[in-house]
């Protein structure tokens, strides 16, 4: 295994799409939401460490799911987990795991992955990684991992490629061309009909000293910030100093502030079984289902004239539900949520009013 391979894993977000199950306190990373007997956070943990040595995995999350993902991946030191006061954003997290690593391996290569998607076919995603480190390693590279796209979703971002410039070494890498954020879906059709669009995974790969000459290109202001802080990361030091640079640091995803902009942005075609699990919706396309098309959890779920719901309930709650068709219906901890799956998009809307009306506790 190279031991100059690192992996960050972004696990700060609070999964609100997911509502009710997946709540400020106990966000859908460490949640076994596929009930495989792992949480997604230790799945993701697991996989990468098939590329990387252990500790050379680094956790950034908020700094009150510390305690959980330290409990949930025993295998990590607390020098691994990298807190954040407030939520930036991907790029300032980023920018501080860079500057983390570059303290301890200036020749890392790095993968950067959310900790709450789906890989189904994990030799497939283990060869497309160490493909893609390989190439990093090799080449001024920013890469990222787009996927082979099976319906015109308005869900996923699309990432356009040139279709006459492959890399010599597998025809699978292709500069890309565009970005383009959650489409309409006439134009989601389009993307697919053309043949030269790719879901954007949101996975990236690249050796540590790519990154910090785009973030220092690109996204100067993010960049120095954390770079002031050479010589107070790994000391006692670090923590004021990162409290201090997070309230004047602003929010911007490492898309819009290096990706979009770069102009050494490759990316890798791949087919491993990918779902960002963004949603009720995306997680139903993942499920065993019945003859009806009904995906349920639950051991006390009657269903009449229902067809193609997903059902998630606590164990002991009977359900009886009739004359549903394609719907979600979620409950947990008290609170039950019923929503048509073609307006999924509006839960993140619910969770802000029950915030509003109703308070902390059902959120």
């Amino acid at each position: 295994m190279n031991k100059n391979n690192f992996c960050i894993i972004m696990a700060g977000g609070i999964g609100a799409r997911f509502w009710p199950l997946s709540r400020q306190h106990h966000p859908k990373q460490f949640i076994d939401i596929l009930g495989t007997g792992e949480t997604l956070i230790q799945a993701t943990f697991n996989r990468f460490t098939r590329v990387c040595p252990p500790e050379n995995i680094y956790i950034v999350t908020n700094e009150i799911y510390k305690s959980q993902v330290l409990e949930q991946l025993p295998l990590i030191s607390e020098e691994q987990v990298l807190c954040e006061p407030s939520r930036r954003n991907t790029a300032p997290c980023i920018a501080y795991a860079n500057y983390r690593i570059l303290q301890i391996n200036p020749d890392a290569n790095i993968v950067v992955a959310p900790s709450d998607h789906i890989i189904l076919k994990e030799e497939q995603f283990i060869e497309v990684i160490t493909t893609a480190l390989n190439a990093a390693s090799e080449n001024d590279w920013l890469l990222t991992l787009g996927i082979q796209p099976s319906r015109p979703d308005t869900g996923y971002g699309y990432i356009q490629f040139d279709d006459s410039r492959s890399y010599a070494g597998d025809s699978r890498i292709r500069k890309v061309k565009t970005f383009t954020e959650k489409p309409q879906l006439e134009m989601a059709m389009q993307f697919l009909a053309s043949g030269d669009f790719l879901w954007n995974s949101g996975i990236f790969i690249w050796k540590l000293k790519s990154i910090l000459a785009a973030f220092d290109k690109y996204l100067p202001e993010v960049d120095q910030l954390f770079r002031a802080g050479i010589g107070k990361y790994n000391t006692a030091e670090e923590e004021t100093f990162i409290r201090k640079t997070y309230t004047i640091c602003k929010s911007i995803s490492i898309d819009y502030g290096v990706m979009e902009k770069a102009d050494n942005v490759y990316v890798l075609a791949s087919d491993f079984g990918w779902s960002d699990l963004g949603t009720w919706g995306s997680l139903y396309e993942t499920r065993l289902k019945d003859e009806q098309g009904n995906a349920v959890v639950g051991q006390n779920v009657m269903m009449y004239d229902t067809r193609n719901c997903i059902v998630n309930m606590p164990k002991d709650k009977l359900v009886v539900l009739h004359g549903l068709d394609d719907y979600i219906v979620v409950e947990d901890e008290g609170v039950l949520l019923v929503c048509r799956k073609g307006d999924e998009q509006q839960i993140r809307q619910f969770v802000n009013d029950v915030l509003i009306e109703k308070g902390e506790k059902y959120v």
